[in-house]
């Protein structure tokens, strides 16, 4: 790997990728250089499915993970919170207030 493609992805960094990401970053994550990424897509040997969108590679983040062998993202502790306020908001398992009229 040289200075232009990048350190390898974090673990942060992986569970942070939007849906699909493009060929440097997908070749960042599994530790190898831009040109042989492209070497490998060109051999049909990718580690992962690579989509052709216009003349640009992307690649779908689930498939990429999957392939680095990570099934599951990580559940944090913040994620819950943030989830169990949103939740809160929308809570319809309340007993509802019922008028009684006389």
């Amino acid at each position: 790997m040289n200075a232009r493609s990048g350190p390898p992805l974090s673990f942060a960094e992986a569970f942070d990728l939007p849906l699909s990401v493009d060929l440097r970053t997908a070749a960042r994550a599994f530790g190898v250089c831009p040109g042989t990424a492209y070497r490998l897509i060109r051999l049909g040997t990718f580690p992962c499915p690579v989509l052709r969108v216009g003349g640009r590679y992307r690649i779908p983040t689930a498939q990429l993970l999957r392939s680095l062998g990570i099934e599951e993202r990580p559940v944090y502790a913040a994620d819950l919170e943030t989830g169990a306020a949103y939740a809160d908001r929308f809570d319809d398992t309340r007993p509802y207030e019922v008028e009684h009229f006389a």
